[in-house]
């Protein structure tokens, strides 16, 4: 019940949000990611929290202890060994359906209010983490039973397309069975390096990540630049995949990659309709694809 409380206050905060963005990114499409970091991210650190107990036990301040300590026991509950490989993204909206039912309906309800007020707005919903087309799914019903339903109370139809992002190997190389149900592809290029590369970005950039590229190992860090060979390999398979069944299938990137002119040229050759970019890489961005696209014309 009190979840229920929560969750529907956090709704009309989200719906109030996507307005204003759809609004201010009216005639444009907008992808609106569904809830992707660990649960544990929106707590307090348990280590910290357990020091500040210690010191409201000093002050014997009673009725803040019992809360604090409620939290920290939920904290502990949530945390994991390895969170960015855990319990996130689509994960917890199987595990708690009720967190993507919310921002899923959230979308569709600004859809309709600003509808209403004949703004032209464009919302596509994105799923992350996914690695099965089970799951994908899974989480296809809840999206339907809810499109249904606030279809119903409006009268009115209305569309917003499904997708999902790739930044699950597994899901790169059964990307043709996901675009049985995705209506676009979005390659989450970040996790999709750590996961080819096995390597945990925010370990290995400051210990031998360095000694790796002076010893040219590497020649540069596969997280500001695409690697071509590995993480490049599994985009071609992903897109090959996806429009073998949806022939124009809109494909593209998010991450920091889509801010670096190589990963660019990359993404130009291999036919992605869009790159995502920070937005001070923005400029940087636009000036990479005219140069990939003029080098193409010229090979032509």
């Amino acid at each position: 019940e009190k979840r229920a409380k929560v969750l529907k206050k956090l709704g009309q905060l989200q719906k109030s949000d996507f307005k204003q963005i759809l609004t201010a990114m009216e005639g444009y499409e907008v992808t609106i990611r569904l809830l992707d970091p660990p649960l544990h991210e929106f707590l307090p650190n348990p280590e910290e929290l357990a020091e500040k107990i210690q010191k409201l036990k000093a002050k014997k301040a009673t009725k803040e202890i019992k809360k604090a300590e409620v939290v920290l026991k939920r904290a502990r509950e949530l945390a994991e060994v390895n969170p960015m490989m855990g319990h996130r993204g689509v994960r917890v909206g199987v595990t708690y359906p009720e967190i993507y039912e919310m921002q899923i309906r959230a979308v569709f309800e600004a859809l309709v209010d600003l509808t209403k007020r004949k703004v032209k707005a464009h919302p596509q919903i994105m799923i992350p983490q996914i690695s099965s087309i089970a799951e994908l799914n899974h989480i296809k019903k809840i999206y339907d039973r809810i499109k249904k339903e606030v279809e119903t109370k409006n009268k009115m139809k209305l569309t917003i397309n499904f997708g999902t992002m790739i930044e699950v190997v597994r899901a790169a190389l059964t990307a043709n069975e996901l675009a049985t149900t995705a209506e676009f592809f979005s390659f989450g290029t970040n996790d999709l390096t750590q996961g080819t590369f096995s390597f945990s970005r925010e370990d290995v950039e400051g210990k031998f990540l360095p000694e790796y590229m002076e010893k040219e190992l590497l020649e540069r860090s596969p997280f500001q630049s695409i690697d071509v060979n590995g993480v490049g390999s599994l985009i071609k398979i992903g897109i090959a995949h996806g429009r073998g069944i949806r022939k124009n299938m809109e494909v593209g990137i998010c991450g920091e990659h889509g801010g670096d002119p190589d990963s660019i040229k990359f993404c130009h050759a291999a036919k992605l309709s869009y790159v995502s970019a920070s937005p001070h890489r923005i400029p940087i961005a636009i000036v990479a694809a005219a140069q990939a696209a003029i080098e193409q014309s010229k090979r032509k």
